[in-house]
């Protein structure tokens, strides 16, 4: 028979998940007023007598409410779902975006090419956009994702390709498809260069290692007045040509709209880039997809899940990083080239650390390893940002909260699970538990 006092402790025991649900929401509600109170609960004007603080408590309320609503739900479904049911959840919904990839990837192809026709000049512009993150996101997946090198100066590779173009195109006079191979040649020597002193260091020694790199070759190209102009930045840089034709608004016979017979329009010029940077995208996943099948894709896998068991096995460590480090900032280049002729201005306030963040958490959210994960958030990420325009000032409020909440509910991205490049027999699909999270 149950005594009261069992009934008591089994009562507590039920409880006790709750209590500590309720204690975890209410101490990251306190940390949230501790956040919040500076920067929504009071909000600055400017009047004739001069800049006045107008509290805003409601809004400080409603937003420290909602963090603890939203933690306190969520720690009380997890308690609810055991540790092996969510393990198992997540492999079938692995499973199951692995298999509609097969769908999804094609149709986002066939999107990709007929974009132009079906949208005016913001689409396609935004289109440009949303192409140059995803090439650079693919670009450091082989480093973070593949190889499982923490960078967080990815972004001083696109300034190399970046001002390798300019100052090559104006200084020699040359063309946009003859300086493209050579920007993302530069930009993998870099990487080479990155890559040597870093040999011996893994984690977070790594990341803050490659955030000061990317950091010096800013100011770097800040200070160097005489060559990349300093903050003023290189103006004028030349335009690419289909096969010789430029895109001007004379209709001469050395023009697109000339040799075609049509009637000039500024859209040819940016189709003309859409497709341009749609091909090295592609390119770029091409190639990636073509390594992870070679035996340096399959070592950039194995230094990723354990370094001492790669050395075990005979791989040369020290040639694996130098080539994942190269290969990325390579393609890092490639876009940072067409990033100069596309806007055909360049200036170090392009190339800040705040770009080398939004391409990790495009992998990051994406899916360490996953090329079509990456083109998915950065479709998310980059295009979704359109959506909120008009609410300026809780743009990036939104957009972060939409982030922690992804990784809440996939922490380990939105294509979480891995198919082996070489199997024996069928290939079965790698849980996201099993596989290394990529920190170097």
């Amino acid at each position: 028979m149950s005594t009261p006092m069992a009934a008591n402790v089994a009562a507590v025991a039920r409880s006790s998940p709750a209590a500590a649900a309720f204690k975890d929401a209410a101490l990251s509600a306190l940390v949230a007023l501790g956040l919040f109170g500076a920067m929504l609960g009071v909000l600055t004007e400017a009047t004739p007598a001069g800049v006045v603080l107008v509290p805003r408590p409601l809004l400080l309320a409603y937003s420290v409410a909602a963090v603890f609503a939203g933690r306190l739900a969520w720690l009380l479904f997890r308690s609810r779902t055991p540790t092996t049911k969510a393990y198992a959840g997540n492999r079938t919904v692995a499973e199951a975006l692995q298999r509609s990839g097969r769908f999804v990837a094609p149709a986002l192809l066939a999107f990709a090419v007929a974009l132009p026709f079906m949208a005016g000049r913001y689409g396609i512009d935004l289109g440009i956009l949303v192409l140059t993150y995803i090439m650079l996101g693919w670009g450091l997946n082989i480093v973070v994702g593949l190889a499982g090198l923490l960078d967080l100066g990815y972004v001083a590779f696109y300034a190399v390709g970046a001002y390798s173009y300019a100052l090559l195109a104006q200084t020699f006079g040359l063309g946009f498809w003859t300086c493209l191979p050579l920007a993302g040649i530069l930009a993998a020597l870099w990487g080479v260069l990155l890559g040597f002193p870093v040999l011996r260091l893994r984690g977070d020694y790594l990341a803050i290692v490659t955030l000061a790199f990317g950091e010096i070759i800013r100011v770097v190209l800040l200070n160097t007045v005489s060559i990349t102009g300093g903050p003023n930045g290189i103006s004028g840089i030349p335009r690419p040509t289909l096969f010789g034709l430029k895109f001007s608004a004379d209709g001469g016979p050395g023009t697109f709209s000339g040799f075609f017979g049509l009637e000039f329009s500024p859209t040819h010029r940016v189709a003309f880039l859409y497709y341009v940077i749609l091909g090295l995208a592609l390119l770029t996943n091409w190639v990636t997809l073509r390594l992870r099948r070679v035996a340096l894709g399959r070592a950039w896998e194995a230094l990723r899940e354990d370094e001492v068991a790669c050395r075990s096995l005979g791989i040369n460590v020290t040639v694996t990083k130098l080539t994942a480090f190269a290969m990325g900032a390579g393609f890092g280049g490639l876009a940072g080239a067409f990033f100069a002729t596309r806007a055909a201005f360049i200036s170090p306030e392009s190339f800040t650390f705040f770009e080398s963040a939004i391409v990790l958490a495009i992998v990051v959210l994406g899916g360490l390893g996953s090329q079509l994960g990456v083109a998915l958030a950065a479709l998310v990420m980059i295009g979704g940002l359109e959506l909120f325009r008009d609410l300026q000032d809780y743009r990036l409020l939104i957009f972060g909260s939409a982030m922690v909440l992804t990784m809440i509910l996939r922490p380990r991205g939105l294509v979480s699970g891995r198919t082996p490049s070489v199997a024996l027999g069928k290939r079965q699909e790698i849980s996201a538990e099993l596989v290394a999270e990529g920190r170097g």
